[in-house]
């Protein structure tokens, strides 16, 4: 990775979660921006790297992993471009070696946390980490308790994931939505915690129920039916239309 100092970035403005950014925080943020390009597979970066950086996919696609209990290198979460997730805070006695990996060529702008927190709120990094912990918590330790989307069937966890992913990489498509990311079968089953053949199974149900179907490698998703059949499960993780 060969980081090149940059001024000219202009398509700031069409990253989903760092959309709220008014013209003028954007131009502060371009020009604050390092740049650089990541082969196909290239880690990131990892925990070894420093917490004190944001990054920013600015275009590409990458995909977060981690060591499970087995010491498998599996897939937590697809990343479209926009601002990378941060790792969890530590666990004492866990070991996740969590790390993001580019899936396709990438380009990565990234940022020390202080300017980052300075451009987009106007206020100190250390105030920020103190309000989110008080408000926040850490949710991520219940997460850990409530492993498996919280005991949901196979079935329900495959079309949250597919919610999930049909928000961050689908276009649409009539009244649904096409997968611009192909949906592997070993991806989908790392995901949801299942082997291959149950989610190639599971896919083949969703389809007979008309909450999915495919054209060739892709997947087209049916958003209202799927939210549809979460809800009669009672699964209180959608709401105005995002999965939470």
């Amino acid at each position: 990775m060969r980081p090149v100092r940059t001024s000219g970035i202009r398509n700031l403005q069409g990253l989903k979660n760092i959309s709220w950014l008014t013209a003028h925080q954007l131009e502060k943020l371009s020009n604050a921006l390092t740049v650089s390009t990541m082969e196909k597979r290239a880690i990131i970066f990892d925990e070894k790297y420093s917490p004190e950086f944001a990054y920013i996919l600015l275009r590409g696609v990458a995909r977060i992993t981690c060591r499970n209990r087995k010491g498998q290198r599996i897939l937590v979460t697809m990343v479209a471009p926009g601002l990378i997730p941060g790792f969890p805070p530590p666990v004492p006695g866990i070991s996740y070696n969590f790390r993001c990996e580019a899936v396709t060529p990438c380009k990565i702008g990234t940022i020390d946390l202080e300017s980052f927190v300075e451009i987009s709120l106007g206020i100190a990094a250390a105030d920020f980490k103190r309000l989110a912990a008080s408000y926040m918590g850490r949710w991520d330790l219940v997460q850990l308790r409530c492993a498996n989307f919280m005991s949901c069937t196979l079935e329900e966890r495959l079309a949250l994931i597919l919610l999930e992913l049909s928000e961050n990489f689908g276009v649409p498509d009539g009244k649904a939505v096409r997968l611009t990311l192909p949906a592997r079968h070993q991806d989908l089953a790392e995901l949801v915690g299942a082997t291959r053949p149950r989610i190639t199974e599971y896919l083949s149900l969703l389809e007979r129920k008309h909450l999915i179907s495919r054209d060739k490698r892709q997947l087209i998703v049916y958003r209202d039916q799927l939210q549809s059949f979460l809800a009669q499960t009672h699964i209180p993780a959608i709401a105005a239309g995002t999965v939470v």
